[in-house]
């Protein structure tokens, strides 16, 4: 035992130094939401290029230790612990990969995860272990396409196709599926999202102060997370637009930006519909330059203008001048095509919309004369002949037309005031012919009346003596029947009292027939009980005992010595004593 004892002792304690040292100085704890950093300072030198070490090299290891509990030679290896990278919903990591294969000539992003720079796939929610040594992770809002909108999608990598044509897989170009709306997660390196409105939109032409685009916008959400996103979103789309019109200010563009916008709007306030005017004045005015995206609710109608307004000669020389709407839609089937051809709305707007406006409002404008303008029914025709031109040429571009419509027509003052004299005069004499109408059917409504009148006391004497001849009537059709029961209850009165008679009579003799038979049988007993006896003196004795009272009972004295008459002296009652 003493041996067992020596050996085993310095063992225990070398197990117990081995175990204390690998639990304070080798152990590395890792907590929740962690990764342990750990580079190897023995091993192989790292090739030139090659930043992360592998097995067997000198240099930060390409792997993270996960959480957990993981043991390492302090003298062999040395770590540092750090955050995991953690992507919160609503958001998207695009991974730069710092070591790999080097990508081809001319591409940018990396097809797989084992090539330098940026991967094309995306990380979405959650939490990853990438060695910042090697990887560096920017976080993207997610693309959330709001309700009313579309996203059309354009890859940037990949084979150019012609022109004309949808970008396929693995291509460069317009995508034809668009995005519905939701939240899609997307490397915007990859593909670029243009969110465009579907549904009604209105330009509407001020006269000389130029076009205005009222778009519709996006319907609010219950969570304001969502709204954050949609804002994001619609702003990021509009910093693009706002670029587009700033470049293309020579062509006329307003931007929202501009001090001149506000003037416009109003005054498409005064053509639009009360709802519609309400609608525009709940919104927000835009943001006011800068990258800072503005987190304050999008405008329910957001406006941009063009200083282009329709005037054209009448048939007869006269300069016309035209306010109008046109309501126009954007068919989600259709948009990719519309913005693979044209681009945004502010570029549909810009080459094929207004274009076409101007266009066959001076063609079809032309046509008319000044006076044409001014009645309503001149006017009326031009709209529709507007209106079926534009919307036929509009399929052709994919866009549908719902309606133009004539606001107000500017006519030159030398030829509308006579017009509108002659007007004010042939309305007047119209209006005196409609009042003498109504004079003459006012008198005919009093004629009518008064008979009306007459006719009602004739009925109402009418409805009297008919009520009275009907009382009469009644009353006399009553007293017939009264006397016709009077004589039925007589009549059955008489038939009941004969009846009566009848039974008595029946009784009567039925009574005296039965007391007959009665005593006819009593007496024919009586013969028959005598003719049984032979003596008459037996009958009499019979006839005695029957008779006689049924309390009388017999005694039967014995005599004892002595006489029967002295015996008799017991037997006499005793009278009660008189007082």
């Amino acid at each position: 035992m003493k041996r067992l004892s020596i050996v085993f002792v310095p063992v225990l304690i070398v197990l117990a130094f081995i175990a204390f040292m690998l639990w304070t100085v080798c152990r590395i704890p890792v907590k929740a939401g962690y990764m342990a950093i750990v580079t190897a300072k023995t091993g192989d030198p790292l090739p030139p290029g090659q930043i992360l070490a592998g097995p067997g090299q000198k240099g930060v290891r390409r792997t993270p230790l996960p959480e957990g509990r993981h043991f390492l030679n302090p003298v062999m290896y040395d770590w540092r612990i750090v955050p995991a990278i953690n992507i919160p919903v609503g958001k998207v990591g695009v991974v730069t990969s710092k070591v790999g294969k080097e990508l081809p000539s001319g591409e940018i992003l990396s097809a797989d995860n084992d090539s330098k720079g940026i991967w094309k796939d995306v990380l979405g929610p959650g939490t990853y272990r990438l060695n910042p040594e090697g990887y560096e992770v920017t976080e993207l809002d997610v693309i959330n396409i709001p309700i009313g909108y579309v996203g059309v999608v354009t890859s940037q990598t990949g084979e150019p196709v012609k022109p004309g044509e949808f970008a396929g897989p693995g291509q460069k170009g317009v995508m034809k599926d668009v995005l519905q709306p939701g939240l899609y997660y997307i490397n915007n390196r990859a593909h670029q999202v243009d969110v465009l409105e579907i549904g009604m939109n209105q330009v509407s032409i001020l006269g000389r102060s130029g076009s205005v685009v009222i778009t519709k916008s996006q319907i609010s959400n219950a969570s304001s997370a969502l709204d954050s996103l949609q804002q994001n979103t619609i702003q990021a789309q509009q910093k693009k637009r706002n670029k587009y019109l700033e470049q293309n200010r020579s062509r006329g563009f307003i931007s929202q930006q501009s001090d001149d916008i506000s003037s416009m709007v109003q005054s498409a306030r005064k053509l639009m519909k009360p709802k519609e005017q309400l609608a525009l004045a709940k919104g927000a005015q835009p943001s006011s330059g800068g990258d800072k995206i503005d987190t304050t609710p999008a405008p329910e109608s957001v406006a941009f203008g063009l200083k282009r307004f329709v005037e054209f000669p009448s048939r007869d020389g006269f300069q016309i001048l035209i306010d109008m709407t046109v309501e126009f839609e954007l068919m989600p089937e259709n948009i990719s095509k519309i913005y693979m051809l044209y681009g945004d709305l502010p570029a549909v707007v810009d080459k094929i919309i207004l274009p076409q406006i101007l266009s066959i409002s001076r063609i079809k404008g032309s046509s008319y004369g000044a006076r044409d303008f001014i009645d309503g029914e001149g006017r009326q025709q031009f709209q529709t002949d507007l209106t079926t031109e534009l919307t036929r040429v509009m399929k052709d571009k994919h866009i549908v037309i719902h309606n133009a419509i004539i606001r107000h027509v500017e006519v030159p003052k030398e030829i509308l005031d006579p017009i509108q004299l002659a007007s004010v005069a042939v309305e007047q004499d119209l209006t005196n012919q409609e009042l003498q109408k109504t004079a003459q059917k006012q008198a005919e409504l009093n004629t009518e009346t008064a008979m009306i009148d007459q006719l009602k006391k004739q009925v109402e004497q009418e409805t009297e003596k008919e009520v009275a001849t009907i009382a009469a009537n009644t009353k006399k059709e009553v007293a017939g029947i009264k006397v016709d029961a009077e004589l039925e209850v007589a009549g059955i009165n008489l038939e009941k009292a004969v009846v009566q008679a009848e039974i008595t009579k029946v009784s009567g003799e039925a009574k005296v027939q039965a007391e007959y038979i009665v005593a006819n049988e009593e007496a024919l007993g009586r013969k028959l009980r005598a003719s049984v006896f032979e003596d008459p003196a037996t009958l009499a004795e019979l006839q005695f005992v029957e008779e006689l009272n049924p309390a009388v009972g017999i005694r039967i004295i014995h005599a004892g010595e002595g006489t029967l008459w002295t015996d008799l002296k017991t037997l006499a009652p005793t009278l009660p004593v008189t007082k």
